[in-house]
Order: C-alpha cells, then structure tokens, then sequence
C-alpha cells in the first residue's frame, strides 16, 4: 500500500518495552481517541468505556456489562446498542447542520431522514423516529415492505418526511398514495420514468395531489467503493433529458406544483468531501433552473454519504473521510446557498439521508475467544543430541536448520533466514519423495519455526527493519478462535473488506505480548479478520494478551451499527446473536432497557424449511431401536434424548459448559 493515503499521517506513539504499560500505551495502540470521537475510552480498572454524551461524566463500563449479561445467562456473542449514542448522533447531526444554516443565513431548515435499510430492526428505527421528533426528523423507505412498516409506524405525523426510494411497481404506488390520503407528508421519488404514469394513475384515483420527487442521474463522480452510485452509469435516477420530459408530462397535467423535491445519491461512504460538493453543486444548479422553470419544488434532497471515520485517521481512505461532520454540513448549506443567492430563488428545505452516520457508532459486537493457535509454541535447544532421541543420521537439510537457529543474530537474521527456508524446502521434497520419515520432518518443522521466531525476537531490537522480513511479524502471527460469525454479524468484513476498530474489552492496563488474526467459528476458511485499523496503514495481525486458562478473554468489534445485522447471512446456520439495549441510568450507571434474545437452533433449523417438529421423534425412534438392540440402556435413552431437546432450544453459537 505504497500509494495509501494514510501514509502522510503521524504513527502512533511506540510504548518503550523497558517502561511499564499504562492505559495511555493501550489508548494510543489501538486509536480509541481517533475513531471512537469520545463514545469510546478506556478507565483505570483497564476496560473500555462507553460515554453516549461524550462526556466522561456518564460513562458505562463495557467488561462489567458483559459481566451482567452473563448473569443473566447471556452469553456472547452479544451486540450491546447504546441507545443514548443515537439519540446523541441525531443531535450533533442537527446541530451541525443549524450552526451552518446560522452561518450560511440560509433561510429554511433542514431534517434527516433515516433510511431503514441501514439497521431495518424495529426497536432501532423506532428509537430513532422517537429520538428524532424534537428535530423533526423522518424515515427513508427502499422498498414496499419497508413502507408498509413506516406507514404504521408514523401513526398521527403529518408533519414528518416520508422519501420512498427504490423500485417501484402499481401497489408501492397505491400505497403512497393511501399514506398520502391518510395526512402522511411522503413522496415518492420517480427513479425511472415509468414510475411517473402510476403516480398520476393513483392519483386521478384518489383525488389527492401527490408529493413527488424525482431522482437526478448526477454526471459528478462518487468515491469509494460504492463510486458507482453516481455518474452516468449509476443504478437509479433519471437523466436531465428525461427530468424534462417529466416535467411536461407534469405541466401538461397542471401538476407542476406536485414536483417538490429534487434527489440525488452521490453514494454511500463517500470519503472525499471534493466529491461532497460536486455532487451538491450539480444538484443545487438542477434545482434553480426546475425552480426558474415553475416547478414547485421546496425541497432538495442530498442522498446519503456522510461517512464514518472506522480507523480514525481522517484521511481520503475507503474507510475513513477527509472532512467532519461540521465541514460536511457547512458545504452542503454553503454550495446550495451560493447558487440559489445568486439565481435569485427561495432556498429549500434541506434534507439528508445520513443512515450509516446515525447508526454506526450505537452497536458493539462483543465475543469470548475460545483458543489460541501459535506457530511460535515450538520449543528446541539446538543441540542435536537434546533435540533428537534417535538413531539414524540427521539428513543434511535437518542438520542445517541445527545450525541456523543456533547462529541467529542481529546481524545475521536475514542469512538465518534464507538458510532455514531453504533447508525447509529441501526436508519437504524428501519427504515427498519418500526418503524421509515423518519423525524428521516434525523436528524440522520444530527447528524452522524455533528460528523464525528467534529470527523476528532480534528484529524487534533493529532499528530499520530488513524487507526480506517484513511480513514475519504476521507469519508468525496467533490466531485467536473466536466465538461469533463473521458472516453473519460482519459481513462487510468478508465481502468488501470493510475495516472495523477490534480491541480487547478488558485487560487493557496490561502490555499485549500477542500478535494475533481472528478467526470465526464457520467453517469456512474466509472466516477470519486479518486487516485491522491503523492511523499509518492497514495492520495485517491485532495486540492482544496471552490467553489465561479457565479464564474468559473478550474482544469487542466497534461502529458495526450500520448495515451488519440486516446483511448478515446463515453461514453453518449461525443465526442472530443476543442484542441488549442499554441505556444510562438518569442517576448514574447503566440499566437494560431490551433484551433480543438470539436464534437457537430450532429457529435456524427452520429458517431453512427444516420441520423441527419431526427431528426430535426421528431420535426418539432410534433410541427405542438402540434399546431393543441392546446398545443403549433406558437411563442412557433418556438421558441423549434430554439432551437433544436441550440442544435445540438453545443458543446456536458456542455456550460455556453447564449453561
């Protein structure tokens, strides 16, 4: 990652190994300060924390939530939503936008509208229409099911935005055109123009005068992984030509005061806030000549692309963003300010579709990890007469990495090195020419990775690092067995790399002596995290601490609050995890206001049409058989068949013994 754009930021600061660890070395090691934004801190007792405000004043400690859930006999993988941190995001996202509005002298408002599909579950989308009321907020709809929710949702709201995106066929449009006959302010945006023939259909139906939008095919380019969203070949929108012809359609109809707002989706994540003001830009000018035109338009709408700066380094990176969330709002009021001031035209009724900026931060991904794996666990003297009990001659290639891991040195470790990998080479073509037994070939395996970790323990006094050996550190690496599916609560992790902050949720006053990657309990071998945040690049292993028997180790995945639980998939039928929502208590500490309680097995089975009321007699048949057989005893009977009913009541992923 030579080109990254993260180079040109400061590294962390390097803890000096002769020093004691403190929290600070913790906080600077895994950047809570730089992508937590005050959400997220670490206390003296070395947990994270959790400030909804910001402000240490309310704060929730992690490790002792994890520890209450337990005793509520909620075992991780558990998502814990902070429902303060929403109500919190909805609060710094209107201030931000009334602090530009304030500095622009724009003359109208601004509200959100909270796309559903970001989180689509009910207790979120409701915690955020109620959080939003004071601002007067709405609900961003993708689809016909999502309407049906929101229709109910927005019982006695007329004065709230319902935007309806997406595909649209003859009963979305019947729909819309009910909620808008029931006093609901919604508007369907014509993402193609055939849309439009339904909604004047509907409308001569009902005798309502709809609210409608109409979604502009930007020419300005996107950024990021979702740059298709824009441009000419971007998925939805209309091209100017056909927003003309929609516009006579309209007029011929006497309808032009009916086309209210003017769309755009410059994508999703948008990392450059040069990309920001194009598209705004573009959009603004779309506006002012529909205006000019006798359109009656009173609303633009910005799309969504307000990102989240996942690894804290505020650069042009995919998963971070070069502007803050008051840059963001003052461009947007500035640029479409600009152009209407100078078009001589009322200004809009500002509105965004900021989904993932609402959402992400409020949900941690805890998990237990279940075992280690290291590669650095081989023990061996050097001495052939110590090392090897037998007879026969040690071949040649044994002999060299004898001697290679004996003449490890700072100033030797690359020829070590060399020389280890090609005696390694060498043992394993003999062996896979039969003439070598597998007893030489386990001491060589011992013997090469001794000397690779003899080899990375003296690089880590180099001051410059050799570039033979740069990837050894991550060669070496653990992995850490973890209790939870990528798949299904991570999916962007899996499908596009998204880069999360992972940290341990305790232990955090002592020195991590671990480098480690992640993996999933699937079984598939894409399950596992191997990229992790940095403010310099990308790390390829994650600090952790060595793992204490008997005791429970927690790690915490952070900003998983958008998109993560609706995209997550059934991989090995691991299902939905427990969520808790927690909220502050008003005279201070944490209560739990909602428990979700996770999949079992049974409701995974019958996800995928199993018929789960047959499986438990199928068993119970064969252990009568087993019985008559003589295989099994009637106690013993029993006993699997307690057992098997147990089992799929219960939590699908991985439970502490006697849970």
């Amino acid at each position: 990652m030579a080109a990254d754009p993260k180079s040109a930021v400061g590294g962390t600061r390097r803890p000096n190994p002769a020093q004691p660890w403190s929290i600070e070395d913790s906080r600077e090691l895994y950047g809570v300060r730089a992508w937590g934004k005050g959400y997220f801190g670490i206390n003296a007792a070395g947990h994270v924390t959790v400030r909804p405000d910001t402000t240490e004043r309310h704060e929730i400690d992690l490790h002792e939530v994890v520890q209450g859930l337990a005793a509520r006999d909620l075992a991780t993988p558990v998502v814990v939503r902070f429902s303060d941190i929403l109500a919190h995001r909805l609060r710094r996202l209107h201030d931000a936008f009334a602090q530009a509005i304030a500095e622009n002298d724009y003359h109208n408002g601004y509200a959100a509208v909270f796309p559903i599909k970001v989180n689509q579950q009910r207790l979120v989308v409701e915690e955020v229409y109620r959080y939003g009321r004071e601002f007067g907020f709405g609900l961003e709809v993708g689809s016909k099911p999502e309407l049906l929710a929101v229709m109910a949702m927005t019982e006695n709201a007329p004065d709230r935005l319902i935007v309806c995106n997406g595909f649209k066929d003859d009963s979305y449009i019947e729909a819309v055109t009910l909620a808008t006959k029931l006093g609901r302010t919604i508007i369907p945006v014509v993402e193609n123009f055939e849309e439009l023939g339904l909604i004047l259909k509907h409308a001569a139906t009902y005798q309502v005068r709809p609210r409608i939008g109409v979604r502009v095919k930007l020419s300005s380019e996107g950024s990021g992984r979702w740059s298709a969203s824009a441009g000419d070949k971007s998925k939805f929108g209309l091209f100017v030509s056909e927003i003309l012809e929609l516009f006579a359609v309209l007029k011929s109809h006497d309808m032009l005061d009916c086309l209210q707002l003017v769309h755009c989706h410059p994508g999703s994540q948008l990392q450059d806030i040069r990309r920001v003001k194009d598209a705004i830009n573009e959009l603004a000018h779309v506006y002012a000549e529909l205006r000019l035109m006798g359109a009656g338009l009173q609303y633009l709408d910005v799309g969504g692309g307000l990102g989240v700066d996942y690894d804290g380094s505020g650069t042009n990176f995919t998963s971070s963003m070069n502007y803050t969330l008051v840059e963001y709002a003052s461009d947007v009021v500035y640029r479409i300010a600009s152009v209407c001031n100078a078009r001589n035209i009322p200004h809009p009724m500002i509105i965004s579709e900021s989904g993932r900026a609402i959402a992400a931060y409020h949900s941690v991904l805890i998990f237990d990890v279940l075992g280690a794996s290291a590669l650095d666990k081989f023990q061996v003297s050097g001495e052939p007469a110590t090392d090897y009990q037998g007879s026969e001659e040690l071949p040649q290639p044994v002999q060299d990495l004898f001697v290679a891991y004996r003449t490890v040195s700072d100033r030797r470790v690359v020829e070590c090195y060399h020389d280890a990998l090609t005696a390694r080479e060498q043992v394993l073509q003999m062996f896979n020419l039969g003439l070598l037994s597998l007893e030489f070939r386990a001491l060589a395996e011992r013997l090469y990775w001794a000397t690779c970790a003899r080899i990375r323990d003296a690089c880590r006094k180099l001051e410059r690092l050799p570039e033979e050996l740069e990837d050894l550190e991550s060669i070496l690496s653990d992995t850490y067995f973890c209790n939870f599916s990528v798949f299904q609560s991570l999916p962007d992790s899996w499908a596009i790399d998204q880069q999360f902050p992972i940290m341990p949720v305790h232990r955090l006053d002592e020195r991590p002596v671990r480098t480690a990657v992640l993996a999933d309990i699937t079984c598939d071998s894409d399950g596992k995290i191997d990229h992790f945040v940095s403010l310099r690049d990308v790390k390829r292993t994650l600090e952790l601490h060595e793992l204490h028997p008997g005791e429970k180790y927690y790690l915490a995945v952070f900003l998983v609050g958008a998109y993560q639980e609706t995209l997550g998939d059934l991989h090995n039928l691991f299902g939905d995890t427990h969520v808790v929502h927690v909220r502050l208590h008003d005279e201070g500490g944490w209560w739990i206001e909602e428990i979700v309680k996770g999949d079992t097995a049974n409701k995974v089975l019958e996800y995928m049409e199993y018929d789960v009321a047959e499986l438990y007699p199928a068993l119970a048949r064969d252990c009568e058989r087993a019985i008559r057989d003589g295989r099994m005893t009637l106690a013993e009977s029993q006993a699997v068949k307690r057992f098997y009913e147990g089992e799929l009541d219960g939590y699908a992923y991985l439970e502490p013994a006697g849970a």
